[in-house]
This record gives structure tokens, C-alpha cells and sequence, in this order.
């Protein structure tokens, strides 16, 4: 299978048309095997895979770390071809909670030098903070980000879960590459507002969720029972009748994967594949059979009748619950 690229945005790299989200390695999403999430990241680069996004607060540099061995380890000529996509300004406590945001110039600076170590390398591909600290200018924060790029310590500006009117003000302070922003067939908001503003200025979008944190893989089942620290067991799509009337929405995709032959896993990241060259979405697989599954999306053509049948089988705001809890929500912009 020969991986296609697609440009992140006017102002950024080619990248593979899939990128590995490996957040799911670390935290969040119960248990992973170190040795499994390694050898998921050398498949993915040997299948062409080039975009490999983290962030600093991953489990407290864990997952940075996960991949800074991951590359040591790899061949040198995938490791050259991986592309980094750091997200930075989440601030967690000793016992893994969450303090709030912090995007001030200097605090850039620290998060960027501590990142280059544990991933070691010499450089940030996309450098992004999180989500916008609500006490710093977005101005101040994507200054300090540029002035990273002048020294080459980064190459490219991104943002993350920002409103069209950010993404505005930070594109006017530096040139911005990539937004990274939940997108799937059950979280569409970005379509009103923030994904014309994206392709008006020229930002590509790195689409993270495009399962819904497994919820339309096709894998997830009412009755399975969630481990501790699994993000999942606070999400308000996984409670309950939200998840009933969620996993009704999967076994209607479910009836139009088989008459494609495909699986559900697939015709769902297909679906983001199909909204436009400027997005690319992450897979946030964690093994490699589960890799395996989502390359297999690049392969899938669909037709406007299979749209069509999606559109119906699964319209724009179908989906029960929010996709994070209210206090998380409360940080998001739309």
C-alpha cells in the first residue's frame, strides 16, 4: 500500500493522509502494553504513517517519552520521515489532575525545552498549546511559539480546540499551519464556523476522535466494563441511554459497512477521509491489528450514494451526550 500525503495547510509540511494519535499509549484509556505501543508506532511508520501526535501532559510526559524510544529504536530512514505534533500548557498535579492551562511566553519556552528531551530531537514539528489559557492573550502564546520557529527549535504553528475567531487572531500575529480539533461523524460542530475559516486562511485540520474514543469503531459493546482511569467511564456519550442510543446510531453504520464490505472502523475514518484534502485524520490505535483495521480506511471509496446512506443513517447532531464532561466542555471554544 503506497500512503498518500496531503498538505498541512499552506504554510506546513506534506504529511501521510493518516496520522497516529498515541495519546491512548499512555493515559486516558486504561492499561496499554509499552512493547505492543512501540511496535504500533514502527508499523505505522514502515506503512508510511509520517504524522505521530502527543502531548507534553500525556501522563506526565509518559507518552513523549514512549515515542522518544520508539524513534531511537526505529530504522533511521522511518525515523527521518516522522513528523512531531505536540501539544503543550495542560498543568497536572503529582496525583495526574488537571490545574488549568498555562500559556505564557516563558512557560512556552520551559514546555518546548523539556518535550525536546524526552522525544529527543532537535526540533518540534507542529507546536500548539493545548487548549487557550484564558488568562494570556492567543497573541502572546503563538508569539512565543514563533520566536521557537525563528531559532529553529519548531517548524510549524498549530492550535488546538479554538473558535473561528481565534484561529483569526492567531493567524494574524504568525502564519498558522494545522488546527487540531475533534471531527467524526458524531462531533460535526466545526462545520458552521470554524472549518470555513480554516480553509479561508489556508490552516489545515488534524482530525483527533474520528472513533469517538472508540465508540464507532464497531468494537464497543454496552455491556463492556471500563477500567480505572479510562476516560470513557466520565464521557456522557458512554453513559447509560446516551450509550444505547449511540450504539443504535453504530448498528445502522454497521448495516452499510457490510454491503461495502468494509468494516465499521473503516467507513467511519473514511467518512473524515472524504470531507476534504485539508483534513487528516488521527488514528488513535494502540496496537497493530487495531493499525492494521484503520489503514485499511485509505482503501475505501465512497460513492455519493454511500454518503448519502451515511448522511441518513447517521445525520449531523444525532449523537447523545456531549463528547467531554461540562467542567471540560467549559474550556472548549466553539
Amino acid at each position: 500500500m503506497t500512503m498518500r500525503t496531503r498538505p498541512l495547510g499552506t504554510t506546513g509540511p506534506q504529511v501521510s493522509a493518516l496520522g497516529l494519535g498515541c495519546m491512548g499509549m499512555s493515559a486516558l484509556y486504561g492499561e496499554a502494553d509499552r512493547a505492543e505501543s512501540i511496535a504500533t508506532i514502527h508499523a505505522a511508520l514502515e506503512a508510511g504513517v509520517t504524522l505521530l501526535d502527543t502531548g507534553d501532559f500525556y501522563a506526565m510526559g509518559h507518552n513523549e517519552m514512549l515515542i522518544g524510544e520508539a524513534l531511537r529504536t526505529a530504522p533511521a530512514a522511518r525515523r527521518e520521515q516522522a513528523l512531531t505534533s505536540v501539544k503543550f500548557g495542560a498543568l497536572r498535579g503529582p496525583d495526574g489532575s488537571w490545574l488549568g492551562y498555562d500559556g505564557r511566553p516563558a512557560a512556552v519556552k520551559s514546555f518546548a525545552a523539556y518535550s525536546l528531551q524526552r522525544l529527543g530531537v532537535d526540533h518540534i514539528d507542529v507546536y500548539r498549546i493545548a487548549r487557550i489559557d484564558p488568562d494570556v492573550p492567543i497573541e502572546d502564546t503563538v508569539g512565543a511559539i514563533a520566536e521557537l520557529v525563528e531559532k529553529g527549535y519548531v517548524r510549524h504553528i498549530g492550535l488546538s480546540e479554538v473558535g473561528a475567531q481565534t484561529i483569526r487572531r492567531a493567524a494574524a500575529t504568525a502564519p498558522i499551519s494545522d488546527l487540531q480539533i475533534e471531527y467524526s461523524l458524531i462531533s460535526r460542530g466545526i462545520e458552521d464556523e470554524i472549518l470555513p475559516t480554516t480553509r479561508e486562511l489556508g490552516i489545515a485540520v488534524t482530525a483527533y476522535g474520528v472513533l469517538s474514543r472508540g465508540l464507532i469503531s464497531g468494537h464497543f459493546t454496552a455491556d463492556r466494563q471500563l477500567g480505572p482511569g479510562d476516560f470513557r467511564a466520565m464521557s456522557p456519550r458512554f453513559q447509560g441511554d446516551n450509550l444505547r442510543h449511540n450504539l443504535n446510531l453504530v448498528e445502522a453504520l454497521r448495516k452499510i459497512a457490510e454491503q461495502k464490505g468494509v468494516s465499521v472502523a473503516q467507513i467511519a475514518i473514511a467518512w473524515v477521509l472524504s470531507r476534504g484534502e485539508d483534513i487528516v485524520p488521527l488514528v488513535g490505535a494502540r496496537r497493530r491489528d487495531r493499525l492494521t483495521e484503520a489503514l485499511g480506511a485509505l482503501g475505501v471509496t465512497l460513492e455519493q450514494a454511500d454518503l448519502a446512506a451515511i448522511e441518513e443513517a447517521v445525520p449531523a447532531g444525532a449523537a447523545a451526550g456531549d463528547r467531554y464532561p461540562a467542567a471540560q466542555m467549559a474550556h472548549l471554544e466553539s
